[in-house]
């Protein structure tokens, strides 16, 4: 049985189809239709609802607000949490400002988009007390409209936190209801300690594992289920190939998979941290891997999707694992009580195949403070600035020290099979002074480490053309930082 809040309503399901999205459930079986479906794969945001819960490592008990793509959850992960849609805003015959102000501005037409729009504005006044422009384009990056266009959209986000319009906005009911809310989230948590949620409907079944030591015995004892985190790309095969998914085991349950740790020499993420506590951890340090994640995609996938998911995907176009490999990342294995620490670099095999066997789990990922690294810069190449897959992703960790190259590894993404080093080309470097001859040797080996393939993102000869030309801009980055401003604005 899983058990969350719908608003304020208790709700407990056990017969109800694990592969079933938060979206179906809504329209299907709680009669909330407010909530759309646009794209089924997370794009238009227009399936947009919110999910409070407990925040992670808060001293007092505080709840945390997350705007989610219902489209690609499954209802497993609304254990423990608070689903609040478009229908649960309106209090006392009043709409709440996020609405109002969609009305005034005469931000809607159609109304398809709205609700996932009112949504999102929702989040952001829920996490941002005065939002700056960069944090309402954010907050909505994720959201398309077809009709209106997003002056009017932009402008109700503004408008809502405006006290003189709105003066209900400082104070709605989720705030009057924070304490009684936060209780019944606990004493739903207080269930989990003798019992772990879990769905089942004819041969499927879906288990949450309440720590990491359940989940190791649940894998060894289902070798062929499909780990679940945030679901944002296995979703798909549900959603977009209709196919069904017989076991599945949630990780959002278990903290320690969570756990971020931050000390003197590295940085430890758990596999099933999100994207945005993990940009929160990376981008003090790696301020272009933090830049990565931002673009990674919308803060909807962000809130859900995790640096374990992304790796253990093995995409040859997944962002994270070029950044990674770049920056020496090590991944700590398990299966069972037994635990292996491999370099990110050899968990990569082939095409979609990695070194994990079976019933093995990535626990964490690992890797140095950027105190006892190189100079390290990343660069996403798409035909959108955000929210779209790279056609080329390029990522280099160059030491120079009094003019000569001390060490070099550079990774790719978009090149190969899998993410994968540049071997020649650091060859190429290493031990060398780092001038323009160096550079262009080191720009030829390029060739003679991959043959890129032509598909709909890019062709083989634009790919190759454009991998040497990242490493010949982070020789300019590197040798003129003032003009770093200027070219960065035309990635």
């Amino acid at each position: 049985m899983i058990r969350f809040l719908l608003n304020r309503e208790l709700k407990e399901e056990q017969d109800i189809d694990p592969n079933m999205t938060v979206l179906n459930y809504l329209r299907n079986h709680a009669a909330k239709p407010g909530t759309k479906e646009g794209c089924a794969s997370g794009d238009c945001g227009a399936c947009t609802v919110v999910l409070a819960e407990l925040k992670e490592s808060s001293p007092t008990p505080t709840l945390e607000y997350k705007s989610i793509n219902s489209c690609l959850t499954f209802v497993s992960a609304l254990q423990g949490k608070q689903l609040i849609t478009v229908e649960d805003l309106k209090h006392q015959n009043k709409l709440h400002p996020a609405q109002q102000s969609m009305v005034d501005c005469h931000g809607s037409q159609c109304g398809f988009c709205t609700p996932g729009f009112v949504m999102s504005m929702f989040a952001l006044g829920k996490n941002i007390g005065t939002p700056e422009k960069e944090d309402i384009q954010e907050a909505l990056a994720g959201n398309l409209c077809r009709c209106t266009g997003y002056r009017p959209i932009i402008d109700a986000a503004n408008a809502m936190f405006d006290d003189s319009l709105y003066s209900d906005a400082a104070s709605d009911k989720f705030d009057r209801d924070e304490q009684k809310t936060i209780t019944d989230l606990q004493r739903i948590r207080e269930y989990q300690i003798n019992e772990s949620a879990s769905l089942n409907q004819g041969n499927k079944s879906s288990f949450n594992p309440r720590n990491i030591d359940e989940l190791a015995d649940l894998y060894v004892q289902y070798p062929h289920a499909r780990l679940l985190a945030g679901g944002t790309d296995l979703a798909l095969e549900v959603t977009q190939m209709h196919r069904e998914l017989e076991i599945l085991i949630y990780l959002g349950d278990i903290d320690e998979l969570k756990q971020i740790n931050v000390d003197s020499k590295q940085i430890e993420l758990g596999a099933a941290a999100s994207l945005t506590r993990c940009y929160e951890s990376l981008c003090g340090d790696y301020p272009d891997f933090g830049e990565l994640l931002h673009r990674f995609a919308s803060l909807q996938i962000r809130n859900q999707g995790t640096l374990g998911g992304n790796i253990g995907n093995a995409s040859p176009i997944g962002d994270s694992p070029p950044a990674l490999i770049a920056l020496g990342a090590q991944i700590v294995l398990r299966k069972g009580t037994e635990t292996r620490t491999l370099k990110l670099e050899d968990y990569f095999i082939d095409y979609k195949v990695t070194a994990q066997q079976e019933s093995e789990f990535i626990e964490k990922v690992i890797l140095p403070r950027a105190a006892q690294n190189g100079e390290f810069r990343s660069y996403k190449i798409s035909k959108r600035l955000d929210d779209d897959i790279s056609a080329v992703l390029a990522c280099f960790n160059i030491t120079i020290k009094q003019g000569q190259v001390k060490d070099a590894i550079i990774a790719f993404g978009g090149m190969a099979a899998i993410p994968k080093r540049a071997n020649l080309c650091e060859q190429a470097l290493i031990g060398k002074e780092w001038n323009q001859k160096t550079l262009e040797q080191a720009v030829a080996a390029l060739k003679e480490d991959f043959a890129p393939i032509d598909d709909f993102r890019a062709t083989k000869e634009y790919r190759m053309l454009t991998a040497q030309n990242l490493l010949r801009r982070y020789f300019i980055e590197i040798e003129s930082p003032e003009v770093e401003t200027r070219v960065t604005a035309y990635v």
